[in-house]
């Protein structure tokens, strides 16, 4: 794998996805799904920064893109506060997956039941009539609890009939799922012939031709190996391993086509550094003539864009950061070029504040941080109407000066002129030039 700090500099023009595609909050764990509007989405696990282990994976997001390069952040669909069932102390919502199903999308997660994790996890499912927003908590899937009970994937096939598959701690698992898509026909079987099975279970179907791909064992740089079958619950032929390590020591990710080109979604940790800090990304992958997945290159490019860019939001409004308040030891001061910018945010307890900021009707809006940074990694704590919605990355511009970043997020707003939007300093040299917020 490339590595240095060229993928980590903000470009303008962007003509590529770059890797990591998804820049401004932490993703892993990536389920890439085709819909019916011709979009693509990837439903994502949510590195909470700052990270504690694994137990604070929280607030799924969704992301959609038109075109494979420009993604957008579709906001948070659904957090542990929304499950009723739930682990009391929160956190712990790990690799998720979606499906679609006679009208009404499926969110799949797991989630454990008590405070006992490692032995109370369920597979939670949650609703929706649209495929990035409206999700509402149904429960879990009945029948089914214990240890591992993590990495749902579920797969609609060719004739509407569903199957599930979960497994962790070298275990696979497969059953079919009954026309509820919550609850199995005659429960689960494991999943025969794969090879050094861990986790990450992922099923794809080409060419009448059953895939399922998973991560392996291998310590502390785990791998992306497969398995095909003609049948969807096997058993299956292993056929080797497709991905080398992404200098993450987990690997997770999903195969999916999309106009005419098949591609892999999946995570490393090249934004922070740490594997419980993961950001996703996406490579071409292909196919030799006899079925067989070709070894994934994986670059800092990542890949090209497929349709136009889309239109600026024409509902689009503009805070220049002249117009903030600052504290804690923040300045508005003005360039040579006559720009108006906020600076010092570098110090702790440092702060921006826009206030009276436009929600329209309320509901979701995007946020995006318009900034200039020389560092690697820069970040900024968003916090909306009082609510913490954690630390944004703000990746290098290149200098400090460079006013090319954009670091972005969807929220709720309330309607009317009735938000604020709070950005506090303390983490590395960043200068705010604006933010804008566009409804969704």
């Amino acid at each position: 794998m490339t590595t240095g700090n060229q993928g980590l500099q903000i470009k303008r023009q962007k003509t590529t996805s770059l890797n990591p595609a998804i820049t401004s909050i932490y993703t892993a764990d990536p389920s890439a799904h085709v819909w019916n509007d011709g979009k693509i989405y990837i439903y994502a696990s949510h590195d909470m920064d700052p990270a504690r282990g694994c137990d604070l994976m929280d607030r799924y997001h969704v992301f959609s893109s038109e075109d494979m390069v420009h993604w957008v952040d579709e906001g948070e669909i659904l957090g542990s506060d929304d499950v009723s069932w739930g682990r009391p102390e929160g956190g712990f919502m790990w690799a998720p997956d979606c499906a679609y199903k006679n009208g009404t999308y499926y969110f799949y997660y797991p989630h454990p039941s008590d405070s006992n994790w490692n032995d109370s996890w369920k597979i939670g499912v949650a609703t929706s009539d649209k495929p990035a927003s409206g999700f509402t908590d149904q429960g879990y899937v009945p029948g089914l609890g214990g240890f591992a009970l993590i990495d749902p994937c579920v797969l609609v096939d060719d004739d509407n009939s569903a199957y599930m598959y979960y497994g962790g701690g070298s275990v696979c698992l497969g059953g079919e799922l009954n026309e509820d898509m919550v609850s199995l026909k005659d429960g689960m079987k494991e999943m025969e012939g794969l090879e050094d099975f861990h986790e990450a279970a992922w099923v794809f179907k080409r060419n009448g031709l059953y895939y399922l791909t998973y991560a392996d064992n291998l310590e502390d740089h785990n791998r992306m190996r497969y398995a095909t079958s003609e049948n969807p619950l096997g058993p299956w032929t292993y056929r080797g391993i497709f991905l080398e390590p992404t200098g993450c020591s987990t690997t997770h990710g999903s195969v999916v086509e999309f106009k005419g080109q098949w591609y892999l979604f999946y995570h490393n940790q090249a934004i922070s550094g740490q594997g419980n800090l993961r950001s996703v990304c996406i490579d071409y992958l292909d196919f030799n003539e006899d079925g067989s997945i070709k070894t994934v290159v994986q670059t800092l490019e990542g890949v090209s864009s497929v349709g136009p860019a889309p239109a600026v939001n024409p509902q689009q409004k503009s805070y220049p950061a002249a117009e903030s308040k600052v504290f804690g030891g923040a300045e508005i001061r003005k360039l040579e070029s006559g720009q108006s910018v906020v600076t010092d945010l570098e110090q702790e307890g440092s702060y921006v504040l826009f206030e009276n900021v436009d929600g329209g009707e309320g509901g979701r809006s995007s946020i995006e941080l318009h900034y200039a940074t020389a560092e690697r990694l820069a970040k900024l704590q968003l916090t909306v109407n009082d609510k913490d919605y954690s630390l944004l990355n703000a990746l290098s511009t290149g200098g400090p000066q460079e006013f090319g970043g954009v670091a972005d997020i969807t929220v709720y707003l309330q309607p009317g002129e009735a938000n604020t939007i709070k950005l506090s300093g303390g983490h590395g040299e960043i200068s705010l030039e604006r933010i804008t917020v566009s409804p969704l």
